[in-house]
C-alpha cells in the first residue's frame, strides 16, 4: 500500500481499504482527510492503537508531495508536486482582488496538444493523471491557504484528453460531504478537442467552459494550435453551438494576444464573426513569456488598438491581467523537467 492515495474514496471504501473494524471509523478518516490532514498521528478521534496500525500499513494518506513552492507579489503561489512515480506536475493558487482563492489544477503530466505558445507543450505528453492525483493538488493548495472557493482546470494538460479522471475528481470535489465546491465554480478549459466536447455534452456537467481560441483564422490557428488541423474552426463552432443549446449558459473564449500575429483589424473582424450566435465573453490574455519560446507580449498600443476595434464591432470582451507571471505560474507558463530522484 506504499503508493496508494486515500483521496477520492468514500467512507465505506476507506473502511474496506484500511480494514477498519467499525463503520464510523471510515467516516472519521474521511472527515480528517477533507480537513487536509494526511498524518494519522493527528487523527485524534481514532484510538492510538488504530493510528499506529494505519501508519504501519500506509505511511501517508497522500501519494504525492510538494517539493517546491514559489509566491509572487500578486499573492499567486505555484507548487511543484512529485507524484508516486517521480513524475512532476505544477499547480497554482490564485487570489483575486476580493480575496477569493482559486485552485488552478493540472490534468496531465505534460500535454499532447502541441500549442506553440505554451510551455507545457514543450514536454509532450508523459501520462494522464489519476483522479486522486488531481484531488491531491487541491489538498496541497488548501494547506497553503483556504478556503478555496473556485477551481479551474487550466494547468498542465488538456482536460478533455483525460475526461474520465477529470470528471471523477470534479464529482468528489463537488460532493457536499467532501470539499463542496459548487459546479458553477469549476471551469474546464480546452484547446478545442471536439470529441472531448461532445463527451462533455453527454455527461451534462454544470461546470463552466473556457475554450482556448487564440485566433479565429484557420491558417493562423493551424500554425499555433495543431489541433485545428484535425478540428478546424467551423467544426469547433458547430460543436460549441450544440454545447450551448444543451447547457444554456455563457462560456468563455480565451484569446492569448501574441505580438505581431493575431491583433490586426482583420483578426478582430474574424473573432467577431466566430462569436456570432454564441453567448460568450472573450477573455483577452497578454502572452506570458517563456524562455523556451520565441513569442513576445504585445505592446500596450497594439492591445489598445485591437480592443478599440472589438469595441467598435460590439464584441463582448474582458482584459485579463496575469497573476503569477514572475514565477512562471501564469497562463501557458507551467512546465516541469522530469527527473528520476530528488
Amino acid at each position: 500500500m506504499k503508493n496508494i492515495s486515500l483521496y477520492g474514496l468514500s467512507p465505506k471504501e476507506l473502511q474496506d481499504v484500511l480494514n477498519l473494524e467499525k463503520n464510523y471509523q471510515g467516516k472519521q478518516v474521511f472527515e480528517w482527510l477533507i480537513k487536509g490532514e494526511d498524518d494519522f498521528d493527528k487523527m485524534t478521534t481514532l484510538s492510538v492503537k488504530e493510528r499506529e496500525r494505519l501508519k504501519s500499513i500506509i505511511p501517508s494518506a497522500l501519494s504525492s508531495k510538494v517539493i517546491e513552492s514559489q509566491t509572487d507579489e500578486s499573492g499567486a503561489t505555484k507548487i511543484a508536486i512529485q507524484l508516486h512515480d517521480k513524475a512532476l506536475i505544477e499547480a497554482v493558487l490564485l487570489t483575486d482582488r476580493e480575496g477569493r482563492k482559486t485552485a488552478c489544477l493540472s490534468s496531465q503530466v505534460g500535454c499532447a496538444m502541441g500549442c506553440e505558445f505554451c510551455r507545457t507543450a514543450t514536454m509532450g505528453l508523459i501520462r494522464n493523471l489519476e483522479a486522486f492525483e488531481i484531488i491531491e493538488q487541491f489538498v496541497h493548495l488548501m494547506k497553503i491557504d483556504s478556503p478555496i472557493t473556485h477551481i479551474v482546470f487550466m494547468g498542465m494538460g488538456e482536460p478533455l484528453h483525460n475526461l474520465d479522471n477529470v470528471v471523477k475528481a470534479i464529482q468528489f470535489l463537488n460532493n457536499p460531504k467532501a470539499f463542496n465546491i459548487g459546479m458553477r465554480r469549476i471551469t474546464i478549459s480546452t484547446s478545442g478537442l471536439v470529441p472531448g466536447l461532445i463527451r462533455l455534452i453527454e455527461k451534462d456537467l454544470a461546470v463552466k467552459l473556457a475554450v482556448s481560441l487564440v485566433t479565429a483564422d484557420n491558417d493562423k490557428r493551424n500554425i499555433v494550435m495543431p489541433i485545428n488541423n484535425a478540428y478546424p474552426l467551423e467544426q469547433l463552432k458547430e460543436t460549441l453551438v450544440k454545447y450551448q443549446k444543451r447547457v444554456n449558459k455563457r462560456f468563455t473564449l480565451e484569446y492569448v494576444m501574441l505580438k505581431d500575429f493575431n491583433l490586426e483589424k482583420e483578426d478582430a473582424k474574424k473573432l467577431a464573426k466566430f462569436s456570432e450566435n454564441l453567448d460568450v465573453v472573450i477573455n483577452l490574455i497578454p502572452y506570458n513569456p517563456a524562455a523556451e519560446l520565441d513569442w513576445q507580449t504585445p505592446s500596450t498600443i497594439e492591445i489598445d488598438n485591437f480592443t478599440a476595434e472589438l469595441t467598435r464591432l460590439r464584441v463582448n470582451f474582458t482584459r485579463r491581467y496575469s497573476r503569477g507571471r514572475s514565477i512562471n505560474g501564469a497562463c501557458g507558463q507551467l512546465a516541469t523537467k522530469q527527473r528520476g530522484s530528488f
